[in-house]
């Protein structure tokens, strides 16, 4: 994984966007992408595989700190990442912003305009990153056409579904240790499905971005974190963290179901 991490978030950050060229030289094709078990095409047989690779023809490439879509925007395409990390957040009526979610390769952005042909969040890159385009409108065509495809995208909508609530579980009833430890196993199992390490990672947000996540002020969050590192849960080098005990955490997750 890459070693480059996003500065701290600012409003100015959130509002700025640069023009986002397409990269129509590249070859996109789902059929000989590594991501491809992650993504929308999970399970298509052969010949499906081929009709959407002539779906999905276009990639885009957002530099770190920039926007993919800002909320208001209209809503016309799907994103899938590629390489990179993005941040989903809403603006409050204070200023603040709330972040709502956080996305990596193999996973879709956009899905928040379906419902009302608008996005309804900002998508903010936290390092460079590249995503293929896929035109919402026919993606709703081809799924009509062969069943397969349609069943892979309501089973990434309900994956959504359940990711949000597992997000409001930890804001309902976690304190603040249990909340950081089902975060980090979170991701950890996410990155691991990806071929990367179980136990080692970069964080691509700050501890305030995690803290607006997770419903945790700054100060509690890096709190929990030396916390972790004295307890021996976790090794804390700024943004580098080894995980030491995993079991550790999962008992701190588990405890708060009880």
């Amino acid at each position: 994984m890459p070693d480059t991490v996003p500065p701290p978030t600012t409003p100015s950050t959130v509002r700025r966007t640069r023009a986002i060229a397409p990269a129509p030289t590249l070859k996109v094709a789902c059929s000989s992408c590594s991501l491809r078990e992650l993504c929308l095409p999970v399970g298509l047989p052969p010949t499906d595989m081929e009709r959407l690779d002539t779906l999905v023809t276009t990639r885009r490439s957002v530099a770190r700190g920039d926007l993919l879509f800002r909320s208001g925007d209209p809503f016309q395409c799907l994103y899938a990442v590629r390489t990179g990390f993005f941040k989903t957040c809403v603006s409050l009526e204070d200023g603040r912003d709330q972040v709502t979610g956080f996305q990596m390769a193999g996973e879709l952005l956009g899905l928040d305009g379906i419902g009302g042909e608008r996005h309804s969040c900002n998508a903010v890159a936290l390092e460079d990153s590249q995503l293929c385009v896929i035109p919402y409108s026919q993606l709703e065509s081809l799924s009509r056409e062969f069943g397969e495809l349609q069943r892979q995208f309501h089973k990434i909508m309900s994956r959504e579904i359940v990711r949000d609530h597992g997000v409001m579980l930890l804001l309902g009833s976690m304190r603040a240790e249990e909340r950081l430890a089902a975060f980090l196993l979170n991701l950890t199992q996410r990155l691991q499905a990806r071929g990367f390490s179980a136990s080692s990672l970069v964080l691509r947000m700050t501890r305030e971005e995690i803290g607006s996540y997770l419903g945790l002020k700054l100060e509690t969050v890096s709190r929990t974190f030396s916390k972790f590192h004295d307890d021996g849960l976790l090794e804390v080098k700024q943004r580098d963290i080894r995980i030491l005990d995993a079991e550790g955490l999962k008992r701190l997750v588990n405890s708060a179901r009880c």
